[in-house]
Formats: structure tokens, C-alpha cells, sequence
């Protein structure tokens, strides 16, 4: 059972460091590097508790519970994770406006509904590496998709000549969009990766219960693959991009997250 002190000060934690950073961006605090670490400080405190709770409830002693709740949490401290690692080197600690508030979601959602089901443990190593696969791409793919809907906002406000606000604190729109295509990229092997051990580890992909996660996700690697095609051949980018990014995410999510609502929740199964 989860300490509800250490939930609480994990959300807490991460909704602090969220407040920092929009208060940074709206101009109530200064734009100084020091707000900018301090918000980086408490995001890393929140995802080293974080990682407490995922030890307690994750790993079991005969392999990993990825219940719906349980892989939740799991992905949003992925997306801190990767996050906090990212804004070391890159200006990109504005995208936790969006990922943190999710982190911070997941780890409630886990403590009221996560443990209580019966643990299925997933148990063979090769399962194992191709759940962690998807995992790590799924928190990837889903930061750029928040990069996205920075990128599609900046680019809204620079059109629009609205150029102050925000927008000075953000890298310049086209380093932006190099950032979001390199996560993809970087998401995009990941996910692709994920389904090469799916099919050689799963037994059978297409089985009932497994066959809308599966279409779902291979449509979504089409979108993501055809999005990175129009990058190199037709040079798109911008709001163009930044639509395809969510939308592909969009199904890659419902592809994993409905398929476990609908067997969890709803079929119980």
C-alpha cells in the first residue's frame, strides 16, 4: 500500500514545479536561471518519489504489474523523467506546463485505483523488454506531442504579431521545431523498435484482446513514419507538423489506453 504523506508531497511537488514555470512564463516571477532550476529542483524531487511509489507497486517479484492505473504512472514518470534529463542541455522546461500536471495526475489516479486490482505481472524477460520499449516510446512521442502544441501556439502568436509574453522565454520557432523533430525521430525508433519485439515476443498480436491495441499502434507508426516523410521531402513543418504530431499520439494513446479501458474497466478482464 502506498503512503498517502508520499503521494501527496510527489503531486504536490510536481504541481509546484508547474505553478514556477507558468508563473515564469506569464512574467510574475523573473525569467532569471535561478527560477528556471528551481522549477527544474522540484520536478526532480517529485520524480525521485515518484520512483519510490512505482518500486512498491510496479516491480513484483515475478515480473512487472502494467495494469491500466499502475502503466499510467509509469508513463508519466517516463515524461518527467525524460523531461528533467532533456531541460539539463535544451531549453525545453516550459513543455512541463503539460507534462507535469499529467505526471501528477497519474500518480492519483495509481493511488486510488492502481493497486487495488490483482496484480498481473507481465514475467518474461522478453515481454518485459518489449512493455519497457513501448513504454519509453509512448513518453517520447507524448512530450513531442506537447512540443507540438507549444510549437503550434508560438507559431499562432508570431503570425498573429503577437510576438511578447511567453514567447520570450521560448527557444527561437525554428530551433523549436528542429527539438520536436528530433524527438520524433527519436520516438519514432523507439516505437518502431517496440513493435519488432512485439512481434517476436507476443505470441499472437492479433489476438482478440490485443487486436485494437495493435492496428491502433501500427496506424500510428504510419502517421508518425508519413509525417517524418513530409519533413525530409516536402520540408513540413509548424502547425502542419505540429497536427500530425498530436494526431498520431492521439491514436497511438487510444490505441494502448483504450484497448486496457476496455478490457480492465469495462470487460474486467
Amino acid at each position: 500500500m502506498i503512503h498517502p504523506l508520499l503521494t501527496i508531497t510527489v503531486i504536490a511537488l510536481y504541481l509546484a514545479a508547474t505553478v514556477v514555470l507558468v508563473l515564469r512564463l506569464t512574467r510574475r516571477l523573473p525569467a532569471r536561471e535561478g527560477t528556471r532550476q528551481a522549477a527544474i529542483a522540484l520536478a526532480v524531487a517529485g520524480v525521485a518519489l515518484h520512483a519510490v511509489i512505482l518500486s512498491q507497486t510496479i516491480w513484483q517479484s515475478n515480473g512487472l504489474d502494467l495494469r491500466l492505473f499502475n502503466a499510467g504512472a509509469l508513463i508519466g514518470w517516463v515524461m518527467a523523467a525524460l523531461l528533467v534529463l532533456a531541460a539539463v542541455r535544451e531549453p525545453v522546461e516550459s513543455l512541463g506546463v503539460l507534462v507535469f500536471p499529467v505526471s501528477a495526475a497519474a500518480v492519483l489516479t495509481q493511488y486510488f485505483f492502481g493497486v487495488a486490482h490483482t496484480t498481473n505481472p507481465v514475467g518474461f524477460a522478453g515481454v518485459d523488454s518489449h512493455v519497457l520499449l513501448s513504454v519509453i516510446a509512448y513518453s517520447v512521442l507524448g512530450i513531442a506531442a506537447a512540443q507540438s502544441v507549444v510549437l503550434a501556439v508560438q507559431e499562432h502568436q508570431l503570425r498573429n504579431r503577437h510576438p511578447g509574453g511567453f514567447l520570450r522565454l521560448l527557444p527561437a520557432l525554428q530551433d523549436m521545431d528542429a527539438l520536436l523533430f528530433t524527438m520524433l525521430r527519436v520516438g519514432f525508433v523507439l516505437l518502431t523498435a517496440s513493435l519488432a519485439t512485439g512481434w517476436f515476443f507476443v505470441q499472437d498480436l492479433f489476438a482478440q484482446h490485443l487486436v485494437h491495441k495493435t492496428v491502433l499502434t501500427m496506424l500510428a507508426w504510419a502517421l508518425f513514419a508519413m509525417l517524418l516523410l513530409g519533413r525530409w521531402h516536402y520540408g513540413w513543418r509548424g502547425q502542419v507538423a505540429a497536427r500530425w504530431s498530436i494526431g498520431a499520439f492521439l491514436v497511438l494513446a487510444l490505441g494502448y489506453f483504450g484497448s486496457k479501458i476496455m478490457l480492465e474497466l469495462v470487460l474486467g478482464a
